[in-house]
């Protein structure tokens, strides 16, 4: 599985050069359409063309960085994969309940964490030691909360909920809640 954080690298350095080429030829266009003493007509073509390739490089993109992003390949065949752990974890009156104080992870399970609300919609994430995030999904109550996911390197990580669910929301840290070991690498950190 693909580092979430090497994926949202490429994603930014990706989608910043598709916005710095928008930027151009808009620019270009405001100014061919803005001078003095020139006509301001611009041919239907070239909205077309420009549209075109927007629309091309646009979905281009969405379709070439789907399959870089780490949980996409395991949702999309979920029943041909066998988690190695399961976690089963509740949470409710801003309060996570985990199945132990620490859970502890061999390097390459691959981990189900099945997350179930009591009461409101929360957030479920995975935080290294650095505040990066590692994953997050939304836990909404009565609904199957569930993600998978295949642990490559050693760290302990920490669980927030990364969603609004009122003031009393912001406490909701569970510091060094998950410890992998096992791996010749250590967790990324900035």
């Amino acid at each position: 599985m693909v580092d979430s954080s090497v994926v949202l690298w490429g994603q930014t350095l990706v989608y910043t050069f598709y916005a710095l080429a928008v930027l151009v030829v808009v620019g270009a266009f405001a100014y061919k359409v803005t001078r003095a003493g020139r006509s301001t007509r611009v041919p239907t073509w070239f909205f077309l063309a420009w549209t075109g390739v927007l629309v091309v490089t646009g979905v281009s993109l969405h379709l070439v960085t789907a399959n870089t992003i780490p949980w996409v390949e395991v949702d999309l065949d979920r029943s041909a994969y066998t988690p190695d752990k399961t976690f089963e974890i509740t949470v409710a009156d801003h309060q996570f309940a985990l199945p132990a104080d620490r859970l502890e992870i061999d390097c390459n399970d691959l981990v189900l964490f099945s997350v179930e609300s009591g009461d409101l919609t929360y957030g479920f994430g995975l935080f290294r030691q650095d505040n990066s995030m590692l994953f997050q999904m939304q836990v909404v109550p009565g609904h199957p909360n569930e993600v998978l996911w295949e642990f490559a390197e050693n760290g302990v990580y920490t669980i927030r909920s990364t969603e609004y669910s009122g003031p009393a929301g912001h406490q909701m840290i569970v510091k060094d809640a998950v410890e992998v070991t096992g791996c010749q690498a250590e967790a990324v950190t900035k």
